[in-house]
């Protein structure tokens, strides 16, 4: 049984490594995913393009102009004379926020009244335009506590203590609260997904039309042997490619590992159980190569957007939340990211790594039994 399994896998690599389009596949695509996510694709908001409407032109309205500017937030990159611009600007997209400051505003800081200027972000990305609204609150809030801390001190006489909640926010685990330290670790999970799902539904599809697989039919070769054959090359394959975005994401784009190396691997093999039962499952039902890669495009991307690489689980409704439990990719996700950036072990991952096991077993066993009546 050994020596016919290791000739099925010495024939599974040629096969690979002949072919330049699976070359690609499984080392060109996983390094520009991961350049992609560690540099373009981020929600760190930082330079926003702002104009500003200034009605009082006063030194306390260019004071406050400053601390937008000085900020690193904000990059004031045109100044309005006329509201007709602020429509035009927003509308073309070359401004993404309008700081107005009506007149009057120097006048109301010095006698002490409340004043009110107003920013009028874009509004089209919803979560940029809620993060640059809570910048503008911050900077806003700390030029009145400064303005209110002057005034007390010019005045005469003793006054009373003014009672001040002092907020210090402080994060945990990502501590620069950089996307790229949420991202990568789960492009791992991602990656490895899609090339052992494409590979493996691929490789049996491809000897169905290339006419070999009547061959290995009647060879002495037993299922069971050809399914270890065409399973463990993509998943020597996947665990390289595991490999290859940590090391890169460790020591190019600076990214925490406090976890257990270990015990990454050990949920890797769990996780790939599934997503090779699952490639294996596709490639029992399509006919060309083709329709195994829409089937897994079918399946892949449902299993991305479900499984909070990109939008919080928490944000879905319930039903849906309890349809992502049902995700190997969700589990393995919290697995990577706590291993990464939280550096938690057994004693927090065991349910997700109990899941992976019972659904590797599962639809491994499945799709062997399928595979089976197809040879039949």
């Amino acid at each position: 049984m050994v020596t016919r399994v290791t000739h099925m896998l010495i024939k599974e690599f040629i096969q690979i490594f002949r072919d330049p389009r699976l070359k690609g596949i499984i080392f060109l695509m996983p390094m520009i995913q991961l350049l992609v996510f560690g540099y373009a694709v981020t929600t760190d908001v930082n330079q926003v393009a702002t104009a500003v409407y200034d009605l009082d032109n006063s030194s306390a309205s260019r004071e406050l102009v400053a601390a937008f500017s000085d900020s690193g937030y904000f990059n004031v990159v045109e100044h309005i004379s006329h509201p007709d611009r602020i429509h035009q600007v927003l509308d073309h997209g070359d401004i993404q926020a309008v700081l107005q400051i009506n007149s009057g505003f120097s006048g109301n800081i010095e006698s002490g009244r409340s004043t009110r200027v107003q920013l009028i972000v874009d509004g089209t990305d919803s979560n940029t335009a809620g993060i640059v609204m809570n910048y503008s609150s911050k900077i806003t809030g700390a030029l009145s506590r400064e303005k209110l801390a002057n005034r007390l001190s010019r005045m005469k006489g003793r006054m009373p203590e003014i009672p001040e909640v002092t907020l210090e926010p402080r994060a945990w685990f990502n501590e620069n609260l950089e996307s790229r330290n949420f991202y990568i670790p789960g492009v791992i999970a991602i990656i490895a997904m899609l090339i052992t799902l494409m590979l493996t539904s691929m490789a049996v599809v491809r000897e169905k039309e290339v006419g070999t697989m009547e061959q290995l039919m009647v060879s002495p070769i037993r299922p069971v042997e050809l399914v270890l054959g065409k399973t463990i090359p993509f998943a020597f394959i996947g665990f390289a490619d595991v490999l290859l975005i940590t090391v890169l994401g460790v020591f190019w784009f600076n990214v925490p590992i406090r976890g257990n190396l270990f015990l990454l691997f050990f949920s890797t093999g769990l996780y790939l159980m599934t997503t090779l039962g699952i490639g294996l499952l596709i490639s029992t039902v399509s006919r060309t190569q083709q329709q195994a890669m829409m089937s897994t495009f079918f399946f892949y991307f449902p299993a991305v957007l479900l499984s909070g690489f990109m939008f919080p689980i928490a944000n879905m409704p319930t039903v849906i939340q309890w349809l992502t439990l049902l995700n190997p990719l969700r589990h393995f996700l919290i697995i990577a990211r706590g291993i990464f950036l939280k550096g938690v072990g057994l004693p927090i991952l065991w349910p997700q790594l109990v899941f992976l096991l019972i659904m590797g077993s599962a639809v491994l066993w499945l799709a062997t039994r399928r595979f089976h009546k197809t040879l039949e």
